[in-house]
């Protein structure tokens, strides 16, 4: 099939306004949120709440000191299980408070 200049598939036109607004970075830390209880565990995601994403740290809020001294002890694995979920390097540190 012959492609026209101004025809493009969905993918490739939501790719392109992605590009031209920046907000591939958002995205990603919207994917990286969203993948939280998938990587710690529905328990842990239980007592979670307050997910967000500055500077390139997470911030994790959590209603149990206990879950959050055993998840401070797991902190660069997750980092790294976190990153591994969007592909890229997103977050370099967590702050659990």
């Amino acid at each position: 099939m012959i492609k026209r200049d101004n025809q493009y598939s969905l993918k490739e036109a939501i790719e392109q306004l992605i590009r031209a607004y920046g907000i591939s970075d958002k995205l990603l830390e919207t994917t990286l949120i969203d993948s939280w209880e998938e990587v710690v565990g529905g328990v842990y995601a239980a007592h979670t709440q307050n997910l967000r994403v500055k500077a390139k740290k997470l911030f994790v809020q959590l209603d149990s000191p206990a879950l959050r001294q055993e998840l401070m002890m797991q902190r660069s694995e997750l980092i790294k299980k976190l990153n591994n979920k969007v592909g890229k390097k997103v977050i370099e540190d967590i702050v659990f408070r």
